[in-house]
């Protein structure tokens, strides 16, 4: 490929493998299935905006200086430059410039087209308004685009038309009509309280005076935010009983988290009491958790991990993540998502960094005769699409 017009080929820098087909020719050319995303900005971002949705920070970079200087940051100049008709490694000047010139819609079309995605699952519980609904997703990249249910927003948005006595009855019907149309349901009880949560399920008592509790301070005029463990846990324990896939946060996020209390170890009891239910806990990022995330996936027949927006965000060095996150887990337990919100650079990025990882690291393993050749192929379609299409029932 050319330094312009198009992401470079990564296969140029990999190893020769003397059997059969390259696995990372089939990583960069196999569709894939985005499992966990939020879609991106509408409108034409400002330069600031851009600053800030490059980073998990709250706060913009410090005087002097650019997140384009971060690792993500530093691969959207090289991957996504020549995208934008711009050389590789181009300034960040020139890159907000020429981003600017093109306008949100035509950025967010070519990068995402770069991404090779095939069907996106978006959870659609943060700053939704912001950002692509599933149907302007689907429509702006032509792929299957499904939702996802953040379980904390719904029970706020029923919040203030409830009763302490029936706030439980009320999600349960708000639970049933929004995940009528969705292939799963996602809780952030790691960055509300932690995952070392009690992992029994709440008395209808306790849930009752939990909700008095917080709807007294929503009266009161506090935030609506949820952060009581109690309904935390009923609003999990409400999810288990949908038997669909549970998307949990865990570890790298933005300054709402304590990392340590992000830890996936903690989930440990939870996962022995789910284990039966039918649902799946779908574990996200898990940086810099990835050992701990593929040991739960190995032990428990429910539990699933994928690196996320951490290959994004930790750029030329993401290949360290993906080689972790395969030393343990096995191999139908692994997915693909980008985490991406709001930059259609982190979709580019994310799908092209964790290609080459994958790529990369199968080949290795292929060159060294620690894998079949035909086990490598399988390998990499069934984390890239297949094991997504399984979770979810999405066939």
């Amino acid at each position: 490929m050319s330094d312009q017009g198009a992401i470079p080929d990564a296969t140029e820098a990999l190893p020769v493998v003397r059997t059969g087909e390259s696995v990372a020719e089939l990583a960069f050319q196999m569709p894939l299935i985005d499992h966990h995303c939020h879609g991106v900005q509408t409108g034409t971002a400002t330069d600031a905006e851009v600053e800030l949705l490059a980073t998990e920070s709250d706060w913009p970079a410090p005087p002097g200086t650019s997140v384009f200087d971060n690792p993500f940051g530093i691969t959207v100049r090289s991957l996504c430059a020549p995208l934008l008709d711009l050389p590789r490694h181009c300034t960040a000047e020139e890159y907000l410039q020429r981003r600017g010139e093109l306008g949100g819609t035509e950025v967010s079309t070519r990068l995402l087209a770069s991404s090779g995605t095939e069907r996106y699952l978006l959870d659609t519980g943060f700053r939704a308004s912001t950002i692509t609904t599933p149907h302007e997703m689907a429509t702006l990249t032509g792929s299957a685009t499904d939702e996802i249910v953040r379980l904390e927003r719904l029970a706020e948005s029923i919040a203030p038309g409830c009763t302490a006595a029936g706030f439980a009855s009320a999600f349960d019907d708000a639970l049933e009509a929004a995940a009528a149309n969705a292939v799963g349901v996602k809780s952030i009880i790691a960055y509300r309280y932690g995952l070392d949560f009690d992992p029994a399920r709440p008395e209808p008592a306790q849930v009752t005076a939990a909700a008095g509790r917080w709807l007294t301070r929503i009266e009161a005029g506090s935030p609506g935010r949820l952060a009581d463990p109690v309904l935390l846990r009923h609003l999990l324990w409400r999810a288990v009983e949908l038997r669909k896939p549970i998307q949990l946060h865990v570890g790298y996020g933005d300054p709402d988290i304590v990392l340590h209390r992000c830890d996936p170890s903690h989930l440990t009891r939870f996962a022995h009491a789910t284990r039966t239910t039918g649902a799946q806990l779908m574990l996200l990022h898990c940086y810099p958790y990835i050992r701990q995330a593929g040991i739960l996936a190995q032990l428990f027949p429910h539990v699933w991990l994928d690196t996320s927006c951490a290959v994004s965000h930790t750029g030329p060095s993401s290949e360290t993540l993906v080689r972790e996150s395969l030393e343990i887990a096995p191999m139908h337990k692994l997915l693909y998502a980008s985490d991406a919100f709001g930059l259609p650079e982190l979709y580019a990025c994310g799908s092209w960094l964790w290609r080459r990882a994958v790529g990369l690291v199968l080949d290795e393993w292929l060159a060294d005769n620690l894998i079949g050749a035909a086990d490598a192929r399988r390998y990499v379609k069934m984390l890239g699409r297949d094991n997504a299409v399984r979770a979810y029932g999405l066939e």
